[in-house]
């Protein structure tokens, strides 16, 4: 599984942090991470929790990335933004018990964190148990057990409803401001990791020649 990590510009200081915690988690399970950044502060290229959502939903659609980890201040912002896309579906993990239900009932492909909040001693050791919970073990399970069958069938409702509920990604992003998504897709490494992954000819086009 491809999984990509984004952060926005105020948590971008702890992104070195993140990705070590998630990449110790995820890499002996065969998992790739991809740190689309921030890098730090200081980056050129910066990234608000609104372009953490659109950034997530070009990943996630066009097949570049499997899975999202991001987040904001609260978690909050970011969750929102993922979630007015198509083809996302995001959570909210505070504590490793929210991974595991969020993977288990919600089977969802990205999920947004509160780096800031509560963020003090022993935040990194959170964030590891998190990773764990979401990743360690295949999604969609159910939890409790006795649930797997309704919460299965309501994934799949989610699914459908979300399939009619929303426009197709590319004409979202043609009607946004070109500006927005420019800075979206404007980090270091996109380039290299996005159009090495990318899996939609017709998305790929699309920010090949937005980025030219």
């Amino acid at each position: 599984m491809k999984i990509a990590l984004i952060n926005e510009n105020s948590q971008a200081a702890k992104n070195e942090l993140i990705a070590a915690t998630l990449a110790k988690v995820v890499e002996p399970l065969g998992h790739q991470v991809f740190n689309y950044g921030m890098y730090s502060a200081e980056d050129k290229a910066t990234l608000t929790y609104v372009q953490n959502g659109i950034l997530a939903a070009i990943l996630l659609n066009s097949g570049a990335a499997d899975y999202v980890v991001t987040g904001c201040g609260t978690g909050a912002g970011a969750m929102l933004a993922c979630n007015s896309f198509p083809g996302v579906i995001c959570g909210l993990a505070i504590d490793p018990a929210d991974g595991y239900m969020f993977a288990q009932i919600n089977d969802g492909n990205a999920i947004s964190l509160p780096f800031a909040k509560g963020f003090g001693w022993g935040a990194e050791l959170n964030l590891q148990y998190i990773f764990e919970k979401l990743f360690e073990t295949a999604g969609g399970q159910g939890y409790p057990k006795e649930r797997v069958v309704p919460e299965q069938r309501n994934k799949k409702i989610l699914d459908a409803v979300k399939a009619v509920s929303y426009r197709d990604l590319l004409s979202i992003l043609a009607d946004l401001d070109q500006d927005l998504l420019k800075g979206a897709v404007a980090g270091e490494k996109f380039k290299e990791y996005f159009f090495a992954n990318c899996r939609d000819k017709a998305l790929g086009a699309y920010i090949e020649a937005l980025v030219a």
